[in-house]
């Protein structure tokens, strides 16, 4: 009976790899961020913008809509001390895993880089309900800002 417990315990803690570099950002901060996303980019822009950084998606340089996906070139702010790059596939829905934790299942990679530097602060490769890759995401920025 205590293997079928461990078995979905072990897969679990191999959903996230993060390599953090505490006390390195600072609120009050321009973060550059790239436009649009599915929900993890979103809520990590949000978040961000609650936490009291300014959130900036830059100026649009040149935008073309293929047939298949649409391309953009953003220009990044002058002042933007930090870029956040969120890179994500669709959201699933699987009300039975993710029950009590949001319904959707993200999958995901994050990599927050101080601008002037290029030092890269966060590097998250993460999957997960969405409640809790949230909750995580404010535990790893409040581990960035400490």
């Amino acid at each position: 009976m205590t293997r079928l417990v461990m078995l979905p315990i072990i897969f679990l803690s191999a959903c996230n790899h993060m390599h953090v570099k505490p006390g390195t950002m600072t609120p009050d901060s321009t973060v550059f961020a790239v436009r649009g996303g599915y929900s993890m980019r979103m809520h990590a822009k949000e978040r961000l913008e609650m936490r009291g950084y300014a959130v900036k998606v830059g100026r649009l340089r040149d935008f073309t809509d293929g047939d298949d996906m649409e391309r953009h070139t953003d220009v990044i702010p002058n002042n933007a001390k930090y870029t956040v790059i969120i890179r994500e596939r669709p959201e699933r829905f699987r009300p039975l895993y993710c029950f009590f934790n949001g319904f959707w299942w993200w999958n995901f990679n994050v990599s927050i880089a101080e601008q002037a530097t290029g030092e890269e602060l966060l590097v998250w490769a993460g999957r997960g309900c969405a409640n809790s890759s949230l909750r995580r995401l404010d535990r790893v920025l409040d581990e960035l800002e400490k």
